[in-house]
């Protein structure tokens, strides 16, 4: 994001505003889609462990065990929203150039989640398959690794769509991240584990359910994009 401040010539000190806005909107977003989109009755039941802390059966502090990627995204969304309201640029000028390095640090994450031995996939025979000790010892799919692969192809595509000397009409590489970034999630989610038990009832998981509405909402803005690029829409 530097990098594209200091190239489109944007004062960069807008970017710590920006930086604030998002970590707090992402962070915020992830832990509440965690508890309303996968533990609603858990959490219900004890609010207190929305917080980093458990009380019983003594103080444990735990950090916000339980993020979900859905929610950051909500999050990420409204932040953005809110930090356009202070800044002369529009909320598709910004989120055309958030979703660069917000590809990028969704590669970062799976990676993570890979080290962490979590968002196991399912098993396999595969000769690249990874056994999760921590877990169990069976084969498994490194999904984690198809998802870090496939967002930070994205980073490059976006990138490149950024770098191209073609002008995008307003909210085109925004559209097309959430396209690209959740078609992957809802191909990759048939190779992962359920990671909450009332999944198994579902037609498909809870990340494909959530997936499609992001799906839409790219192909509209990518839409809206186009018909609008005359007419100043941002």
């Amino acid at each position: 994001m530097h990098h594209i401040y200091k190239k489109e010539e944007v004062a960069i000190h807008r970017l710590d505003q920006l930086t604030l806005y998002l970590l707090l909107g992402v962070i915020a977003g992830a832990r509440l889609g965690h508890i309303l989109f996968y533990y609603p009755l858990y959490y219900l039941e004890r609010p207190v462990e929305i917080l980093p802390f458990r009380l019983e059966p003594e103080f444990h502090f735990t950090g916000l065990a339980g993020l979900a990627s859905h929610g950051g995204v909500a999050g990420a969304v409204i932040a953005l929203f809110l930090c356009c309201r202070k800044d002369h640029k529009g909320f598709l000028w910004i989120s055309d150039r958030t979703v660069i390095a917000g590809a990028l640090l969704g590669s970062f994450i799976r990676i993570g989640n890979l080290m962490n031995s979590e968002i196991l996939g399912k098993g396999t025979d595969a000769g690249w398959a990874f056994v999760f000790t921590r877990a169990d010892n069976i084969p498994r799919h490194p999904a984690q690794l198809y998802e870090a692969a496939g967002y930070l192809l994205t980073f490059i595509v976006l990138f490149a769509m950024w770098k191209s000397p073609k002008t995008k009409p307003p909210g085109f590489i925004f559209g097309s991240c959430l396209v690209l970034v959740f078609v992957q999630r809802f191909v990759i989610e048939f190779l992962k584990t359920d990671q909450v038990p009332f999944e198994a009832s579902l037609p498909i998981n809870m990340g494909q359910i959530l997936s499609i509405p992001l799906i839409i909402t790219g192909l509209i803005i990518i839409v809206i994009s186009h018909r609008h690029a005359r007419s100043g829409f941002h």
